[in-house]
């Protein structure tokens, strides 16, 4: 049995605020062999994940947000944002199913802000993730001018 508490959440916020990446997860599947994978994803105010999409296998990918306000943002194959959703309780939008194909990313718009993601299996990181090559990689200098720029043009 897992119990997702408070305690729980807090303590998972708490280390991906330390973390570089401004992110943390913490796995229920067992393996990367698992055919479902069950995490909870914690996303600080300005984490950078590089838009991608799963495809080849095709995956995919469930949030529901617990604490906080997550940002998902989907684009068009050339980089162009066509639409956004911002899971919030208050606002009543608890979730989101994103399909394969769909190139996307997402950002935490307030502190503690922790989903649980679904995701279908196996996790294999050669193939998880198809990133966009029109957008900066999580570690280069211009993922954060990227990221506030994508808020700008969207309003948040």
């Amino acid at each position: 049995m897992k119990v997702i508490d408070k305690a729980l959440v807090n303590q998972l916020s708490h280390d991906a605020q330390k973390s570089n990446r401004k992110r943390k997860n913490l796995n229920f599947h067992t393996s990367d062999s698992d055919t479902l994978q069950r995490m909870l994803n914690a996303f600080e105010p300005n984490t950078y994940v590089q838009p991608h999409t799963h495809v080849n296998p095709d995956k995919r990918e469930v949030f529901i947000v617990l604490t906080g306000r997550l940002l998902v943002i989907f684009f068009n194959e050339k980089g162009q944002i066509i639409r956004y959703v911002i899971l919030d309780r208050k606002s009543g939008v608890y979730g989101i199913e994103i399909n394969p194909g769909e190139w996307h990313t997402a950002t935490g718009l307030e502190p503690g802000t922790v989903v649980y993601e679904i995701k279908d299996g196996p996790y294999d990181m050669g193939d998880d993730k198809n990133f966009a090559s029109w957008a900066p990689k999580e570690n280069d200098k211009e993922a954060s001018d990227t990221l506030r720029k994508w808020l700008q043009e969207i309003g948040v």
